[in-house]
């Protein structure tokens, strides 16, 4: 494999097309695209490699991905890249701002893998296929018999089910610690990850593998992270609000005295980023049982349709793996859902493990965003280094949309999953949207495992305080607590995937989020002329013609100027304090009288 791409490596520098003379641009576009030609190839293997081993996990499928990932990262950190990419942007006033734009992401994958240091990125390469294969394998256990053998199994599902349906605080309490089992099997991986990745990205002049993250955006650390806090500040009065009213009904409904801290487990997700099941009549989970898994699917797409969107690829329903497995099923797979763009062009696939309940129902209009929005750029005028949101930030967005639109009442009424004549009280309906999407997240997003990450990857933060940090950020920025002291032995911060598999990324759901309702409210006022709550925007073409606008450029262009273009004004929380403004008013009557702090 390394011969292979050594001779790849050759070729292109000795490529008669690179040899052009000056001007300056052609030469660095003729570069750009032979590199781009082998980057997707690369690219492709690697992608096939990979959901193999998600869909199919095997010892051999996980060896398929380290030496299809060690070749992606030969080729896209080889000196040869580096060398050339700074090369060029040495002159970047003399190119034109496309090719510059390809230079830097060239650039910045160039960093995640430098040819500087091949051992430390052969580690790395490993390690992480290691901890993929370890969280793609791991079996939750609810149970244990007397010699230590698991008894009574759980999937992931069966532990979010049960969070979200028994009032047991006993049982809860079982759950909850079974969901975190996770993180002491995740502990040594990642903290050798956390070795390897500060280590190629300090090689490459960054300060920590958190900024070159940051990079993305166009950011520093600092910049990041002042945008990140500006809008926790912008929306703490309403998530105090929240805050104050759900641990009171919590604490009504467990008969239990009103904490200042909301206990972990009293809470139906597994992280406290959501908080579903508190708000009552707004359970539209049976509405949904009986309906067959393909449905889900099909209404996605066909509510994208309805926005002019093209329908989805053969390739997609032939290749993607859609539905969660029977309990005897012969293979494992990964329990998360995500979108692939397999080879940058028409090869668009799902990994799901769909449902018949509200939460795949939105989750699959989520997935399927991704995938609309990977046709939106995969066009001859967006190059293959740049079929990718403007920032991070914009694919998480665009699907959320998706999400939102889901669970539109007159939406579901129209699919006849509502009842025509059914009515939820709109307060309610709007508390549940913040409990569940939106207000209790961003705590979440922006600070508490961004922080972490943050602490992690920019202090080195040591092994022997990454617990209690985590329970430190938990309570400052979400106003939680755990059920009982977890010690260093345990490492609830690893039992979340992203951490592993997608580091320092989190915070791009936050911005999404608040994205999300800034498109929203562009659409509802300035298309349809509506106002946001009421919105509903199926067959709407030209809300599809809006969209495609943002999505079909890609990452050609600057995100800041680009949102500033299609709607008007920059990317700020206004939008989305605007929406919830009701709630806010109708939440400070409830709590009149009531301490709800929590410091």
């Amino acid at each position: 494999m390394e011969n292979t791409l050594a001779l790849l490596l050759a070729a292109l520098l000795a490529s008669p097309v690179l040899a052009a003379p000056t001007p300056i641009q052609k030469d660095a576009e003729s570069f750009v695209n032979a590199y781009a030609g082998y980057y997707q190839g690369l690219y492709t293997v690697a992608q096939e490699a990979s959901w193999a081993a998600s869909t199919d996990v095997t010892p051999e499928h996980d060896g398929m991905r380290i030496a299809a990932n060690k070749a992606m990262a030969s080729f896209t950190g080889s000196r040869f890249a580096i060398e050339q990419a700074k090369r060029y942007l040495a002159r970047k006033a003399e190119l034109k701002p496309l090719t510059v734009r390809q230079l830097r992401k060239i650039q910045l994958e160039a960093a995640e893998n430098p040819a500087t240091l091949p051992e430390i990125v052969a580690k790395r390469v490993e390690a992480e296929s290691r901890q993929s294969s370890v969280m793609d394998s791991f079996q939750f256990c609810l149970q244990k018999s007397t010699d230590g053998a698991c008894s009574k199994p759980v999937t992931a599902n069966d532990i979010d089910d049960l969070l979200l349906s028994t009032r047991d605080l006993s049982v809860r309490l079982q759950v909850w610690n079974a969901s975190k089992e996770t993180g002491p099997a995740l502990k040594s991986g990642l903290a050798e990850l956390q070795a390897l990745r500060n280590a190629v990205a300090r090689d490459f002049g960054f300060s920590s593998y958190f900024a070159l993250q940051a990079a993305d955006y166009g950011m520093t650390t600092a910049e990041l992270s002042a945008m990140l806090d500006g809008l926790l500040r912008d929306i703490q009065p309403l998530y105090g609000q929240v805050h104050c009213w759900a641990k009171h009904k919590l604490a009504e409904r467990y008969g239990q005295p009103v904490p200042k801290r909301i206990p972990a487990h009293w809470i139906a997700n597994r992280w406290g980023q959501e908080w579903p099941g508190i708000v009552e009549g707004v359970d539209l989970d049976p509405y949904f049982k009986g309906r067959p898994q393909e449905w889900f699917v099909k209404t996605g797409e066909d509510w994208y349709v309805s926005l002019g969107f093209e329908r989805l690829p053969k390739v997609f329903w032939e290749k993607s793996d859609l539905y969660a497995l029977p309990a005897d099923a012969k293979r494992k797979k990964n329990t998360h859902a995500s979108a692939w763009h397999m080879d940058l062009e028409n090869d668009q696939r799902s990994l799901m493990n769909i449902q018949p309940d509200t939460n795949w129902f939105k989750t699959t209009h989520h997935e399927l965003g991704h995938i609309f929005y990977y046709q939106a750029y995969t066009r001859p005028e967006v190059p293959v280094l740049l079929r990718r949101g403007a920032n991070r930030a914009f694919h998480e967005g665009i699907a959320e949309l998706g999400s939102m639109a889901a669970t539109r009442q007159s939406y579901l009424k129209r699919l006849g999953v509502l009842p025509a004549d059914k009515q939820i009280d709109p307060t309610q309906w709007l508390l549940n949207e913040a409990l569940v999407e939106t207000v209790t997240f961003l705590p979440w997003a922006a600070g508490t495992i961004t922080a972490w990450e943050k602490d992690l990857y920019e202090n080195d933060l040591s092994t022997a305080q990454w617990n209690a940090r985590w329970w430190d950020y938990v309570s400052k920025y979400q106003g939680i607590e755990p059920p009982a002291p977890r010690g260093e032995e345990f490492c609830d911060a690893c039992t979340k995937t992203h951490v592993n598999d997608a580091p320092a990324y989190y915070y791009n759901y936050a911005v999404a989020t608040i994205l999300k309702y800034h498109l929203h409210a562009h659409i509802c006022r300035n298309i349809l002329k509506t106002e946001p709550y009421a919105c509903e925007y199926t067959g709407h073409k030209e809300v599809g013609d809006f969209l495609k606008g943002i999505m079909a450029a890609g990452a050609t262009r600057d995100w800041r100027e680009l949102i500033k273009e299609k709607t008007g004004s920059e990317l700020s929380t206004k939008a989305m304090m605007d929406y919830f403004q009701p709630l806010r008013a109708h939440l400070q009557k409830e709590n009149a009288g009531r301490d709800c702090r929590w410091e």
